[in-house]
């Protein structure tokens, strides 16, 4: 467990300019609301029963996008909305269309690479987000990338001097961090953006490579093969590009370590050796061998839609503070016997219910926050953050009007903590904010469990974050506030652990909603203090996002 310990705490302080005794707009300002407090005391464990109920009952069938339960699910959401005083958020509507692809590759497909053959699942995947049936690579000649890195504020490019065109780039999991973590590279062992298998494919596509292979190791991934090999073989999601695809690199795929040490060797290079060199600086080398592979895809379009609802500011109402949670889940699977549907309580009914009850908890409050407030429930949240991708794309309220995101996602059912787990501690401002609130509950701020996984770059807030959008997501906490919560949470949590995209992932009356009933109260206290405060959020000058604001 990571303490955020008083040191910690004095160096956040440090990079965004003091915390002191700093108040809450709501503490000091005449004009924000006189009836905070009161409002703030009506989230409760109760409040949250009913709509974390409706959203996981049967009815809505799993919530799948594109089916009937998507079409409950947005009816649903329009009825409570409105009902708490707020108002489409995109013109005349409360819907954003969001067009999806599901993109099927032939799992009959081999990869070869100079004398080795290797086999799809069994030590590697390959997969293309092109909208080509027929898509291949030939005679590729490979480069070896390092860790595929180009971040000018850490004056670290793996592809200076390179024309990669044409050729395949191999790129190592995670980032330099990781392999010194106490060389003072990128955050150490905390992974940036960089180290993510996302940005690796963008980067390899911005350079105009033809295919990009990620060497797994389970340790810097944080998962083992087996999560790669299902995770990307079945059928892919993505959104429909207006190019067709035809931006990203053809061919997108992972190489097991076996098999990366096997290609190393065919070019008379030493995998560890290589890998060592890449952690010391940027690093790229040639390796004269070649990669060859088709893949055969089967594509099928299909319409979903984001949710958006707005409270117009009382002063401001051009700027907005966004809220985001995905109102999707797996759907139901009538291949199998007895129970076949994905209820998705946990993930994420608790997120889209904290968000009703936070909205009725605004729409009380007179006067109205300065700035607007503006609830954005995604689709596709499952599939890859796409829903939140498309709108961060193709936002309906300026990005440069968005002061923030707050994000929440699998909220916890575990009983109440005293502190709260921020998920990329450091990243920005808003961490000074969640301070004060955390602090008016009795609570500290903690850093998440296992940095090195990169949690925050896996929900729908690094929509935003990408966009240079100051973002914020916060865990329940691990500290449970008294011994019967500890008892409960040790009991529970393996239940909530098992059932993860799972049939089992019900809503149970046994479960401790204080937890969320606690973080939603801080949350809202927070977006109430950033709707109000004179200054917009910004990024830690220690952010791989900074340099976008």
């Amino acid at each position: 467990m990571h303490f955020f310990k008083p040191t910690a705490l004095l160096a956040a302080c440090v990079i965004f300019s003091g915390c002191g005794e700093k108040h809450n707009a709501h503490d000091n300002d005449s004009s924000t609301s006189t009836n905070f407090n009161d409002i703030y005391a009506t989230i409760t464990a109760d409040s949250l029963i009913p709509p974390i109920k409706t959203l996981s009952s049967d009815e809505f069938e799993g919530r799948l996008p594109t089916s009937e339960g998507e079409r409950k699910t947005l009816a649903y959401l329009e009825q409570e909305f409105t009902s708490a005083g707020f108002t489409p958020g995109n013109g005349e509507s409360f819907l954003q269309e969001v067009e999806l692809i599901e993109i099927t590759a032939n799992p009959k497909v081999s990869l070869t690479i100079g004398e080795n053959v290797f086999d799809y699942k069994e030590n590697m995947v390959v997969g293309s987000k092109r909208e080509q049936s027929s898509i291949s690579i030939d005679q590729s000649e490979l480069v070896f990338v390092g860790y595929g890195v180009n971040a000018p504020e850490y004056n670290w490019n793996d592809y200076e001097g390179l024309d990669v065109k044409g050729k395949t780039v191999v790129i190592l999991v995670n980032d330099p961090g990781y392999a010194n973590p106490e060389s003072g590279l990128f955050q150490g062992k905390t992974m940036t953006y960089y180290g993510r298998w996302s940005y690796k494919y963008e980067e390899a596509s911005r350079q105009g490579a033809a295919a990009a292979l990620i060497v797994h190791e389970t340790a810097p991934a944080s998962y083992g093969w087996s999560v790669v090999a299902n995770s990307w073989s079945g059928p892919q999601y993505g959104l429909v590009s207006p190019d067709k695809g035809a931006s990203r690199v053809a061919i997108e795929g992972w190489l097991s370590l076996e098999a990366a040490t096997k290609v190393f060797a065919d070019a008379q290079l030493d995998y560890s050796e290589e890998k060592a060199k890449a952690a010391l600086g940027p690093y790229n080398k040639a390796m004269p061998i070649s990669a060859s592979v088709t893949l055969e895809n089967k594509f099928v379009k299909s319409k979903s839609h984001n949710f958006i609802a707005t409270l117009a500011g009382s002063s401001k109402p051009d700027e907005h503070v966004i809220y985001s949670a995905h109102w999707d889940h797996l759907g139901k699977d009538t291949s199998l016997e007895g129970d076949q549907i994905y209820n998705g309580a946990h993930d994420n009914a608790t997120g889209s219910a904290a968000a009703l009850v936070m909205a009725e908890a605004f729409g009380k409050l007179t006067p109205r926050p300065a700035r607007s407030v503006t609830f954005l429930i995604v689709t596709a949240e499952e599939q890859g953050l796409l829903g939140s991708k498309y709108y961060a794309d193709n936002p309906i309220i300026p990005l440069d009007k968005t002061v923030a995101n707050i994000n929440m996602d699998a909220m916890n059912v575990l009983g109440r903590t005293k502190d709260v787990s921020v998920v990329g501690m450091g990243k920005s401002s808003l961490e000074e904010n969640l301070t004060v609130a955390a602090k008016k509950q009795g609570r500290y701020l903690t850093q998440e469990d296992h940095p090195e996984a990169g949690y925050y770059y896996r929900s729908d807030h690094f929509s935003f974050a990408k966009q240079g959008v100051p973002a914020l997501y916060v865990g329940g906490g691990n500290e449970p506030i008294d011994e019967a919560t500890a008892a409960y949470r040790k009991k529970m949590n393996v239940i909530v652990t098992g059932c993860y995209h799972q049939v089992c992932d019900q809503y149970r009356d046994s479960w401790d909603l204080s937890g969320i009933a606690q973080d939603t109260q801080l949350l809202f206290d927070v977006g109430t203090d950033v709707a109000n405060a004179a200054e917009s959020p910004s990024w830690s000058s220690t952010s791989e996002f900074q340099r976008k604001n």
